[in-house]
Parts: C-alpha cells; sequence; structure tokens
C-alpha cells in the first residue's frame, strides 16, 4: 500500500487530481468559518450540544459541523442528495423522464439539472423553515444584537443557504471532473471526517477528567475498528452469475463465444436506504425538535416514540431501512430489461432458458440478496444503540455512528478503486491489487 501510494504522488496527472481534490476540500472547510449573517453561533452551539441525537444533530453530523456554526454550508449537500434520491425514484414511474434518461448522455445531463433545481428549492425551504421555526423561536433567541426577526432576516438565512448549496454542488462537479472520485461523496465524507477529531480529542478530555472510563472508550473503539473491516467486506460481496455468448459466424470471422458474468452485490442499494429512512423518520423529530416546541408535553411524546435510540423509533427505522433496500435495489436491477438484453445479444446464463426462466431466476437470486443487505443495513442502523449500551460511551456513539461508517467505507472504497485503475493502466500495482507488481512505467 505504502508503495502505491508512492506511485500516485509520483505520476503527475494523478498527483494533480489528489491535490485538486485536496484544495477543494479544503475550501469546504474554510467555508465553515464564514457564519449566516444576523445569527448568534455561541447560542446554537450550546442548544446543539444537547441535542446530538435529534434532526438536527443529523444535519449537523452530515454538514461537518457547518450547521452548529450556522455557516453558508449549513444545510451542507443534503437536499441534493434527498432530491437525487426522489428524481432516481420519479424516474421509473413517469415515463417522459425514463424516456429522457435512455437518450443518453444529453438525456442524463437534462435529468442532472432537474435534480440541480430541485436540490436548491429544497434547500431554499429548509432555509426558510429553519429561520421562522429555529432561529425566530422564543422570540429570537438565536439572533444577534440588533437583528430582528422577520422577513428581512429570512430573506437573508433563505439567500445566504441557498448560495451555499449551489457553491457545494459547484465544487463537487469539479471534484468529478478534474480531481478524484465522486464530488458530492467526498463532500459527505469530509463533512463525517472532519468531526471525528474534535470528538475524539473531547472524549479523550472527558478520559483525563474521570468521566469516560479509558477501558469502555478503548473497547469502543475497538468495535469501531471491527465494523470498518466488516463493512468494507459487505460492501465488496457480490454474487457473480456466469452468462455465456453463443458464436456467430458473419462471413469469415466469428463474434461471440466468450464467457463473463453479470455482478450483483450484496448490498446494491449502499447507504441509500438508510439516509432516505432517516429523512423520513426524522420529519416528525424536525418538527419536535425546534425550540418552539421544547415546553409541549405532545410534541416531546411524539418525539420520544420516533427517536431511534428508543426501542420504537429502532424498530421503525429498521422496518424502513428493509423495505426501501428492496424498493431502490428494484429501481437499480431490473431483471426482465436485463434478460432481455441478454436474449436480444445472444446471452444466456448456462443451464437457464432464455426469457421467462432467465428472469424469474435473476429475481430469485435477487431477492435472497436484499434480503441479507436489508438486515446488513438494518443491523448497521442500530449501532449506535448498540455501541452506547455496550460502553457507554455516549460522547462519540453519535460521531460513529453506523450510517457515517458505512458512508465513509463506501466513498474510501470508490475512491481507492478509482486511484487503482488509474495505477494499472500504468502498469503499477494497485491499493487493491493482489498479485505482484509486473512492470515499471512505460
Amino acid at each position: 500500500m505504502l508503495q502505491a501510494f508512492r506511485s500516485a504522488l509520483v505520476i503527475p496527472e494523478l498527483r494533480r487530481r489528489i491535490l485538486f481534490t485536496l484544495f477543494v476540500l479544503a475550501l469546504y472547510r474554510l467555508g465553515n468559518f464564514i457564519p449566516t449573517p444576523g445569527v448568534d453561533i455561541s447560542k446554537i452551539r450550546d442548544f446543539l450540544g444537547t441535542q446530538a441525537g435529534s434532526a438536527l444533530g443529523l444535519v449537523n453530523l452530515f454538514s461537518g459541523g457547518n450547521f452548529e456554526q450556522f455557516s453558508i454550508f449549513a444545510l451542507g449537500i443534503m437536499p441534493y442528495i434527498t432530491a437525487s434520491i426522489i428524481m432516481q425514484l420519479l424516474v421509473t414511474v413517469i415515463p417522459s423522464l425514463e424516456k429522457l434518461q435512455k437518450e443518453g448522455p444529453e438525456g442524463q445531463k437534462q435529468i442532472q439539472q432537474y435534480t440541480r433545481i430541485a436540490g436548491i428549492a429544497l434547500g431554499a425551504v429548509q432555509g426558510l423553515f429553519l429561520a421562522v421555526t429555529f432561529l425566530e423561536s422564543n422570540a429570537g433567541a438565536f439572533l444577534l444584537p440588533g437583528w430582528e426577526p422577520g422577513f428581512f432576516f429570512r430573506f437573508v438565512v433563505v439567500v445566504t443557504q441557498v448560495a451555499g448549496i449551489a457553491l457545494l454542488l459547484w465544487m463537487a462537479e469539479r471534484i468529478t471532473e478534474y480531481g478524484i472520485g465522486n464530488g458530492t461523496s467526498m463532500i459527505i465524507f469530509a463533512g463525517i471526517v472532519a468531526s471525528w477529531l474534535p470528538q475524539l480529542g473531547r472524549t479523550f478530555g472527558l478520559v483525563r477528567t474521570g468521566e469516560v472510563n479509558l477501558i469502555a472508550l478503548l473497547i469502543f473503539l475497538a468495535f469501531v475498528v471491527v465494523a470498518f473491516a466488516f463493512m468494507a467486506g459487505v460492501q465488496q460481496a457480490e454474487r457473480r452469475i456466469p452468462v455465456q455468448y453463443a458464436r456467430k459466424q458473419v462471413g469469415r470471422k466469428v463474434f461471440g463465444g466468450q464467457a463473463t458474468y453479470i455482478p450483483i452485490k450484496l448490498n446494491a442499494a449502499g447507504v441509500i436506504p438508510i439516509v432516505f429512512a432517516a429523512a423520513i423518520l426524522q420529519i416528525p423529530l424536525f418538527l419536535t425538535g425546534v425550540p418552539a416546541f421544547q415546553n409541549s408535553p405532545i410534541a416531546q411524546g411524539i418525539a420520544n416514540f420516533f427517536n431511534p435510540r428508543n426501542a420504537s423509533g429502532l424498530l421503525i427505522e429498521v422496518f424502513l431501512i428493509v423495505a426501501f433496500t428492496y424498493v431502490y435495489t428494484a429501481v437499480q436491477f431490473d431483471p426482465r430489461r436485463i434478460s432481455e438484453n441478454l436474449r436480444e445479444y445472444g446471452g444466456f446464463i448456462p443451464g437457464i432458458r432464455p426469457g421467462d426462466p432467465t428472469k424469474n431466476f435473476l429475481e430469485h437470486i435477487v431477492s435472497r440478496l436484499t434480503l441479507w443487505g436489508a438486515i446488513f443495513l438494518g443491523v448497521v442502523a442500530a449501532l449506535p444503540t448498540i455501541f452506547q449500551n455496550v460502553t457507554g460511551v455516549t460522547t462519540l456513539s453519535y460521531h460513529f455512528s453506523g450510517i457515517s461508517l458505512l458512508i465513509v467505507v463506501g466513498v474510501a472504497l470508490d475512491t481507492l478503486r478509482q486511484i487503482e485503475s488509474q495505477l494499472q493502466m500504468r502498469n503499477y500495482e494497485g491499493f487493491l491489487s493482489k498479485g505482484r507488481l509486473r512492470g515499471r512505467t512505460r
């Protein structure tokens, strides 16, 4: 691995891509120090210290601490992620969008533009909601002196957050085009990882004061390492369905006859079902978690029922994750379309007749793998509660939650694969390769 890192820095093009990605991520972290005008950051930070497990704490986690600073990136890139998930679901049910998707790169570009507009619009709605129900609550408790609740303050908040989301989308596209990895994923990755070091520092400070047991902390960190290894294995696990193509002779040339396979991942849906289930589940928590409803017994009862840290909320979250795993896998993997494509190009699965038997066989395989993938995601969602109950370390259990670990593992593996493909194109051994280095640079 050290040799692979050295090789990656030796190749000029790859080195430029890595440095460009780090530069853009540094600019993103710099935005953490540019606050939204009129917002009292110290009061928001104190309030969020008691809201680690709420919806606002989730927003702060994925924004890399930008929400507690209420910077120009307070909402992060999550509005765009939500819009992207919704758009992927709409493509399967709206014929005009499905037709647009089949038009190739131009159609994909148009759908991407629709997703950007929807993400920015969703961010504007969320910004307005936060300004009215959060920042202006309790007679403007989170406003700086000289600022008053009203239209002008709401306008400033909405414009600032919309500009921040648009800037983040531009940064993400630049990373995808000129850097390494998927830009959107890299920004979320940077936000999550950026919150780990401060939390570790605070936790070790509590160890010195005796508020946190050192043995419990070491057990918790061991759980995290084991979780990393387990998630990395599951993320790369796949079932390979062998496919054989019939030989065709055109004149004196023979085409086809090669053997290949259809890879079906154990966790084909990735982290999307967890994000979507969390977004649905956090709606009641979001509505009841703002200061305006802090003294309402009914609102607090609803919040406790849907809180994933309680048994009822955890069961609801796991159920939603399993349901969304099946839905999203069905969207991503269509056995009927694959069976039709195989028959059209002369391919077949050995021992399975083309047509409906192939479709039924693929549906059977996908349903079995999806069940285990859904169980895996449900366990991942329950990891924070398990960690907290076993070790008693509450300061890290939310920041090192299952969803954050899964995102970090997934993005890291995808980025390493991209770097590895660049290395192998130049006869270098990659990070994930098992063989020995066979050549030098050309």
